[in-house]
């Protein structure tokens, strides 16, 4: 889980878009100012970024996550932004981004970066520094740029990448004057060709079967290479502990380790105030409360890039009926969701109409709006059920030809703001006649669940990569997409994204083109519901800087920083 979207827990720049389980909030929390001051909204990063010179060498840094899915190959399309997250410090950052999503060539990978023009395609260049090299000893040359491209471009369907969106644009990838000089050449002329790269995948990993099963409960150090490597995975215990890899050629990493701990939300807080871990996510108004009066912290509150949604199972027979779909996602009250999101936080945000775009973003277009919805709408919901044969039974459930409409809707976080939410939204579709089973699981089983469709309606982020919106439009949309599993992508949605979308060369154009389609893709699918987007908080021991280096989570917006520069301050 993209840009774009990942399942927050997918991939980087050159993954796209992430699954993240939802807990506390959107992408987790908003800023608390004071109780007299209106609604604040949250802009841009907040994560202390220092120079090294600044920052003192040693310490551990104890980072808690949700869940540590089965699958670790962050290309995958069953990894999800966790992997990418812990895979991010030892594995190569090619490609750096700022904030703002301003990519850049990462030194130690790259002597130089550059792409244009030339007879009429797109071309990329790189040429790898020549100390680079894999943990296991082989060269990162152009073996690895080409491994990575036939690992996402989908040519052979056996391969089963988190998306195939910029790579199927590439008609080659070759080698220059050595075979550290990289040639990249797309078909023709291509929007967005920062967004492949950011990333690269070992050349020993050149068959369907090891990229779809080698990753399975293994990271393959081995197969790694930067700052860290992997010390330790305790798989059943979920922890997973790296040190400064002596294999490393850079600058030197400030940590002498860096573990990651698996945990729920509130167990992390808890850890937090036991000081057990040195940071935690407190993205809900009780959360703050927990460390309101806890010191050697600080609060940090910036602008998630992540949309909180609501997705539908269309395989589940109560919900095969498209008026069904769209019935259920008009009567849920989206402003009483983010009313209990963000209860206590003191925040406020524009509606987020769109999975493309983000509403700080320029050319952002509330499709959903375009698209006829109108948030709450019961009456209108339950005039479609009555058109569509849903009769209304003794027991207020709907049913038709023998199908009841009823439908389970699992969460995987232990906070009340999380039950709350369920809660509200289970209410919400009492009144239209859907029967709805919440059902609170561990945040373990968050990645197995989504990607094995053990739900007919799920809550989760898509948190992303970059800005680039549109560039990632068929990761969101397809048919064939790995992170939008509602299924109600359909033939006719893949041929207008790719002759109204993708075959458009001007990122601008492309981008205002995608914001059109989306509206008549909610119109005639009605699968996802964007929510909102909320602001990120994480509460950090004092004095730690350069938060959330890796793509998809965090608090430095859509920034990509090395990690051997996160440490603490002298």
């Amino acid at each position: 889980m993209k840009r774009h979207q990942k399942l927050m827990g997918i991939a980087a720049l050159g993954g796209a878009l992430a699954l993240v389980m939802s807990g506390c909030a959107a992408g987790n929390g908003g800023g608390t100012e004071g109780e007299g001051e209106g609604p604040k909204t949250v802009t841009g990063a907040d994560y202390n970024p220092q120079p090294r010179e600044n920052l003192k060498q040693g310490g551990e840094l104890r980072i808690p996550i949700s869940n540590i899915a089965e699958q670790l190959n962050y290309f995958h399309s069953d990894g999800d932004a966790r992997v990418t997250q812990v895979g991010t410090w030892f594995r190569p950052q090619v490609l750096l981004m700022d904030p703002d999503g301003t990519i850049k060539p990462n030194p130690a990978y790259l002597d130089d970066y550059s792409f244009g023009v030339e007879d009429g395609k797109t071309v990329l260049h790189f040429k790898v520094n020549e100390k680079a090299v894999w943990n296991d000893g082989t060269p990162i040359d152009v073996t690895a740029f080409e491994a990575t491209w036939k690992a996402n471009s989908g040519e052979d369907e056996a391969y089963l990448p988190n998306a195939t969106d910029g790579w199927k644009e590439i008609e080659s990838v070759e080698a220059g004057e050595n075979d550290r000089d990289v040639i990249v050449t797309f078909k023709g002329e291509f929007a967005w060709p920062e967004m492949v790269y950011s990333q690269l995948l070992h050349p020993a990993v050149n068959t369907p079967e090891l990229f779809n099963t080698a990753f399975i409960g293994d990271w393959h150090p081995e197969w790694g290479a930067g700052p860290y490597t992997i010390d330790n995975f305790d798989k059943n215990g979920g922890v997973v502990e790296l040190v400064p890899n002596d294999k490393w050629w850079g600058e030197k990493p400030l940590l002498d380790k860096v573990s990651f701990i698996q945990m729920e939300p509130t167990a992390a807080v808890n850890a937090l105030l036991n000081d057990e871990v040195d940071m935690a996510e407190t993205g809900s108004a009780e959360l703050l409360a927990q460390v309101a009066d806890l010191e050697g912290v600080t609060t940090y509150s910036g602008q998630a890039t992540a949309n909180a949604l609501f997705i539908l199972n269309s395989e589940t027979p109560a919900l095969a009926d498209l008026e069904v779909r769209e019935a259920i996602m008009s009567a849920i009250n989206l402003e009483q969701v983010k009313e209990i999101v963000f209860n206590g936080l003191n925040y406020t945000e524009e509606p987020a109409g769109s999975l493309t775009l983000f509403s700080f973003q320029p050319d952002y277009v509330n499709a959903l709006e375009e698209a006829g919805r109108k948030d709450g709408d019961t009456e209108g919901a339950n005039k479609i059920l009555d058109d569509a044969g849903w009769t209304l039974g003794a027991d207020g459930v709907r049913e038709k030809d023998g199908v009841r409409l009823a439908i389970t809707f699992p969460g995987h976080s232990d906070t009340e703001t999380a039950r709350a939410r369920m809660v509200a939204v289970q209410a919400q579709l009492k009144e239209i006649g859907v029967e709805v089973t919440v059902d609170v699981r561990p945040s373990a089983d968050f990645a197995d669940d989504f990607t094995t469709k053990n739900w007919d309606m799920f809550f989760l982020n898509f948190t992303s990569s970059d800005p680039f919106g549109a560039a990632w439009y068929c990761q969101l949309y397809c048919s064939d997409s790995g992170l939008n599993l509602s299924g109600t992508g359909t033939e006719a949605i893949d041929k207008k994204i790719h002759e109204q979308v993708e075959s458009l060369s001007d990122p601008v154009e492309q981008t205002k083109a995608a914001m059109k389609l989306e509206s008549e893709i909610f119109a005639e699918t009605w699968g996802v519901l964007p929510a909102f987007n909320g602001p990120e908080i994480w509460t950090v021991k004092n004095g730690l800087a350069n938060l959330t280096p890796e793509p998809y989570v965090g608090l430095d917006l859509f920034g990509i920083t090395p990690v051997e520069n996160v440490g603490y301050e002298k």
